[in-house]
């Protein structure tokens, strides 16, 4: 089956049983809907009826005699203009592939994603949902004009009741004959649509002879009412034939009281009426679903029409402006059957436009309801909508639009009632502004859809209509946004609120992740702008943060050091790293591109902010040479290597304790996808063969530091705090103490040598922690170690002076060395060649073990173990969360890589967590 990954081209003709492939889904099974409207029934019909709806015949002169001809004519181009810019747009997105149901909400939600497409969408199916009832108003109003009791005409049936429950009688009444004719098919709706646009084009085609053929006269108007219930002298209305008086008098505006409300009107008042009687440029693009050639017949019609509507238009306005004096045109809104050769004809144009407009907008509505139901973005409340036919016509919609639902079951309350309240709201001119905002808002959706295809510069966006650029969509949605607040500021920011709150309840709620989402084009276009702006030959040391590649063979193992480097990197890079044994040569396939799925659900649910970057190698060294040269992109690449130490702890298997792993228990998740426990093998057992041999390990330590990156070795990480690694604020009831040891402690000696690069890198490291919420509330401490003939409170002061330079708050202790220091100097030697000295190896591990005994006296644990504290002191405080010691480098001779792994594990036993680091860069500076 196809779906929304599926390829845009089919390789084969022809399917497995010579069957060929249906053109844009065609004849799909399960009731899928046939496709046989062609562009003029489909689109071109629909669209001018919609365009015209009651406007073209009861409204032109409320706009002309208001307005008067020269803003008439500036309201008519600038809703043209924001009508045309919408439809290049649409025209765009219709002819980039294949455009299935749901017209304008298909476009827009498959393009901005499920969020603001079903949350535009539904505000739109509101809007068809209004313009419908509009119409019937109109045609209630058009109706009782002639035939009501009280008619103010000269002639007519005067046989209707006449009052607001009448015309809310009527009005449910013509929805149901309206309601009856979409319930049966797009076909049939089809064919009423086409007798209607004869109907039409003959009535409007006698107003047009009769403004030629029809001589002077005066027509009397119906008494207005005064004040205090009384009525005001009869007017008189002129038709004075063509005169340039009469078109001199007409050219300015001449803004009055509208009769039907009561309310001055004004541009904006004017603009709404005109505006709504314009907004049916979707009629066409709704019926997609039922379309041969959608990606054709959209475009080609949709422009047919709007030149066709806006030439008549301008026609009847300047006809009207040439011939009728502004009495007439204010007092008298259906004056075309008063100057009309044959006027009954006028009345069947009145009402076959109003009858065909609201089949359009409710055939328009129950389509994008469909589809939204399809979509399953609202769940079972919109569940009804998804019932169709047999041939495909979805007539659940559209008796859930219309305001019945049956099928043998009691009836239920729907969005009808959202019909019936428009109906009860009252008046044409009062509803014109609500809905034309709610037009607005889809038509700048349209616009931004296609402004966001065309910043992404995606490849696969070309749409064969090239009428367009990114100018003509950005001023298309400008240009809706400041008619919305124009129109109506309420109405304005009441839709703006509403999609707001719809678009947050469908974003709780999840949708759809297949569709593909332009954000994410968009943020791949203005990511690799800024990358190749962010220059590694501007960096400056005040600005340098960590940015870390982490290693890891097992995450099952690894998890609170995940979360750990995931609150060091301080806004910088992060990169999960893992190599994966192999020789692709000896492969059938690459086995690492099927892994970045497991890991990437691994970085959402552990909620750190890393990329994910693995490799096919045959040793674990050389594949963490692959990804320290090769991580990152530009600027951004990782400066710190960390890595699990060395060591013979058994590994634990965090996804059995942490609550972000716990699976359901049938072991899937919601979606139906494996569980995360089974995407990563379990933990090494005790004493099982190692990918990496310890070797390999210190090997891995030593490329790092020649690369010139900094290297981090956490141990013990599995017994830090939980609350430390929470994103909370880590308010806890226990302290905790963050140590920093800035010196080689397998290298002891005096003076302020141990304010070295690698020194300021732990300190840094270490502030960059404080600063993570959870960590606030630990203090840091600083250990200065006193060489033995240094005076206590000497040394304490210069630290103190460098690290009010450096903006660091810590509490500064000195300790004195103990057993296993050396009584005299040492001699000079270069750093890291403690290993090759002439020291010998039980020396070195005695130094080790009282360095390690040293640090452990600090901490408060209450340890056993040489040179640690007595037990029994039952002195209770704050305890160590996590210990920074100086990582030495290792040794020139590969040979001594064991000997030296065995003194950082002596150094490190039994501290609890613990980061071994050593920086190679300056990242700490003074200046402001």
């Amino acid at each position: 089956m196809a779906s929304e990954n599926s390829p845009l081209l089919a390789y084969r003709l022809l399917g497995e049983e010579g069957v060929s492939f249906p053109a844009n889904g065609a004849g799909g099974p399960g009731g899928a809907p046939a496709r046989k409207l062609s562009t003029f029934l489909g689109v071109v019909v629909p669209t001018v009826l919609s365009m015209f709806s009651i406007v073209v015949f009861l409204r032109i002169g409320f706009v002309v005699g208001h307005a008067g001809l020269l803003q008439a004519l500036a309201m008519l181009l600038v809703a043209y203009v924001i009508l045309a810019l919408t439809v290049l747009s649409v025209c765009a997105i219709a002819t980039n592939g294949a455009v299935r149901g749901g017209g304008a909400y298909f476009m827009i939600s498959r393009t901005l994603g499920p969020e603001v497409g079903g949350s535009i969408g539904l505000m739109f199916y509101l809007a068809n949902v209004c313009g419908c009832a509009v119409s019937l108003l109109g045609l209630v109003e058009a109706i009782l004009d002639v035939f009501g009791a009280d008619a103010s005409g000269s002639s007519g049936l005067r046989v209707l009741p006449q009052g607001y429950g009448w015309s809310l009688l009527y009005g449910s009444l013509l929805l149901g004959l309206v309601g009856g004719v979409c319930t049966l098919g797009a076909g049939l709706y089809a064919r009423a649509s086409f007798l209607t646009f004869l109907l039409v084009s003959g009535s409007l085609a006698s107003v047009l002879v009769s403004f030629v053929a029809v001589g002077p006269r005066d027509i009397p108007l119906a008494p207005r009412p005064g004040p205090n219930g009384s009525s005001l002298p009869p007017q008189v209305g002129h038709f004075t034939g063509f005169n340039s008086s009469t078109l001199k008098a007409n050219l300015d505006a001449g803004y009055a009281k509208d009769y039907t409300t009561g309310a001055m009107m004004t541009f904006a008042s004017v603009f709404a009426v005109l505006f709504n009687g314009c907004t049916g440029i979707m009629a066409g693009a709704n019926m997609s679903g039922e379309l041969k050639d959608p990606s054709r017949a959209i475009p080609l019609g949709t422009i047919v029409a709007v030149a066709y509507t806006f030439f008549i238009y301008i026609l009847l306005f300047f006809l009207s402006s040439f011939t009728c004096d502004r009495v007439l045109l204010q007092e008298d809104y259906g004056f075309f059957r008063a100057i009309s050769l044959w006027p009954p004809l006028v009345l069947v144009g009145i009402y076959a436009t109003s009858l065909s407009a609201s089949m359009s907008s409710l055939i328009g509505a129950s389509r994008i309801l469909h589809a939204l139901a399809q979509d399953d973005l609202f769940g079972v409340v919109l569940a009804p909508a998804k019932v169709v036919s047999r041939g495909g016509n979805p007539w659940g919609a559209v008796l859930y639009s219309w305001g019945l639902v049956q099928g043998g079951r009691e009836r239920a309350p729907s969005l009808s009632v959202l019909v019936q309240l428009v109906l009860l709201a009252g008046k044409l001119n009062t509803l014109a502004a609500v809905v034309t905002v709610f037009y607005l808002v889809a038509y700048a959706a349209v616009d931004l859809s296609c402004l966001s295809l065309e910043w992404a510069s995606a490849p696969n966006f070309r749409p064969t209509f090239n009428l367009f650029s990114w100018h003509t969509c950005l001023l298309g949605v400008a240009s809706c946004l400041l008619m919305m607040f124009l129109i109506s500021p309420g109405a304005a920011g009441g839709s703006l609120l509403l999609m707001g709150l719809l678009s947050a309840l469908l974003t709780a709620r999840g949708g759809p992740s297949s569709w593909g989402y332009v954000s994410q084009a968009l943020l791949f276009h203005q990511v690799r702008k800024y990358l190749l702006r962010l220059d590694v030959r501007k960096d400056h040391v005040k600005f340098w943060r960590p940015q870390l590649l982490l290693l890891v063979g097992n995450p099952r193992g690894a998890l609170p050091l995940l979360r750990l480097a995931n609150q060091l990197k301080k806004g910088g890079l992060y990169v999960l790293g893992h190599v994966t044994l192999g020789d692709l040569d000896s492969l059938p396939s690459d086995p690492v591109q099927p892994q970045y799925g497991a890991w990437l659900s691994l970085v959402d649910r552990a909620q750190v902010k890393a990329f994910v970057d693995l490799t096919l190698s045959p040793s674990v060294r050389q594949g963490a040479q692959h990804l320290l040269r090769i991580s990152g992109l530009g600027g951004m690449k990782p400066n710190t290597l960390v890595l699990g130490f060395y060591d013979d702890a058994a590994p634990q298997d965090h996804f059995l304790t942490d609550p972000a792993f716990s699976e359901p228990a049938d072991g899937t998740q919601e979606a139906g996808a494996p569980a995360l426990s089974t995407l990563f093998p379990p933990p090494r057992a005790p004493g099982s063969p190692r990918a990496l041999s310890p070797q390999d390990y210190v090997a891995t330590v030593a490329d790092a530091l020649k690369m010139n990156k900094n290297v981090v070795l956490a141990r013990a990480c599995g017994a830090l705090p939980p609350e430390r690694l929470s994103r909370g604020s880590g308010g806890t009831s226990q302290l905790h103490h963050v140590d920093v040891w800035p010196l080689n402690l397998l290298r002891p000696r005096g003076g302020p040598g141990y304010v070295d690069v690698c020194g300021l890198f732990l300190l840094q490291m270490a502030t960059i922690l404080g600063m993570v919420p959870a960590w606030h509330s630990a203090r840091l401490r600083i250990f200065l170690c006193l060489g033995p003939r240094e005076a206590p409170g000497a040394a304490e002061g210069r630290l103190r002076a460098l690290l009010s330079q450096l903006r660091i708050r810590a509490e500064v202790r000195e300790v004195v060395w103990g057993e296993g220091a050396a009584s005299e100097e040492p001699e000079e030697e270069e750093e890291g060649d403690f290993v090759n000295g002439r020291r010998g190896d039980a020396e070195a591990e005695a130094l080790a073990c009282s360095a390690n005994a040293l640090v452990r006296a600090q901490q408060g644990r209450g340890r056993g173990g040489p040179g640690g504290p007595e037990e029994g002191g039952g002195e209770v405080g704050p305890t160590t969360a996590l210990t920074f010691l100086y990582l030495p480098r290792p040794p020139a001779d590969s040979a001594r890589y064991l000997r030296y792994l065995a003194l950082l594990e002596i150094l490190s036993r039994d501290l609890g967590p613990a980061l071994l680091i050593h920086g190679v860069t300056p990242v700490t500076c003074t200046d402001l």
